[in-house]
C-alpha cells in the first residue's frame, strides 16, 4: 500500500461520509427534529441515560449549548429530565417513546436508502464491505485507546 492509496481512501471515506449526512439530513426534513436533536437521541438510544455533561461530551458540544438541546426536545415530549435512583442531585436525560419511534423511522429510511444503493453490489461485495468497515472501525477504536 502507498500514500496515494492511502490518500484515494480518505477522500472516498470523506464523499461517502458527506453523501450519507446530506441524506441523513433530507431524511429529517420529514421529521419534527433538527439534525443535532438526532444526534442526542441516538446516543441517548445507545447509550441509555445520559447526564448533560456526558452527551455534551458526546456530541462535542457545550453543557449550555446541549441544556437548550435538551429544553427543545423535552417541550416535544422527546425526553424527559429525570433524578439519578442512587444520587438525587444527578439528573439524567432519559429517552421517551415518540423520541425513540422517531429514531427507529429514521434509521429505517436511511437503511433502505443504503439498501437501495447497494443493489448493483454481489454478494461478494457486500459481504466483503461489510467485513472491510468493521475492521475499519475496531482497528480505528483500538487507536483510540492507545
Amino acid at each position: 500500500m502507498d500514500h496515494r492509496q492511502v490518500e484515494h481512501i480518505e477522500r472516498s471515506l470523506r464523499r461517502v461520509a458527506d453523501m450519507v449526512k446530506q441524506k441523513g439530513r433530507d431524511i429529517l426534513t420529514q421529521f419534527p427534529i433538527t439534525p443535532p436533536q438526532f444526534v442526542a437521541l441516538q446516543w441517548l438510544n445507545e447509550n441509555g441515560d445520559m447526564t448533560i455533561g456526558e452527551l455534551s461530551a458526546k456530541m462535542y458540544l457545550a453543557c449550555s449549548t446541549t441544556t437548550d438541546l435538551v429544553d427543545r426536545m423535552e417541550k416535544n415530549e422527546l425526553v424527559e429530565r429525570v433524578k439519578d435512583k442512587n444520587d438525587r442531585r444527578v439528573v439524567r436525560i432519559h429517552l421517551l417513546r415518540k423520541g425513540q419511534t422517531i429514531i427507529e423511522e429514521v434509521i429505517k429510511k436511511r437503511q433502505d436508502y443504503l439498501e437501495k444503493i447497494l443493489t448493483d453490489f454481489s454478494q461478494e461485495e457486500v459481504d466483503t464491505l461489510e467485513k472491510s468497515l468493521h475492521k475499519l472501525h475496531d482497528e480505528m477504536k483500538a487507536m483510540r485507546v492507545k
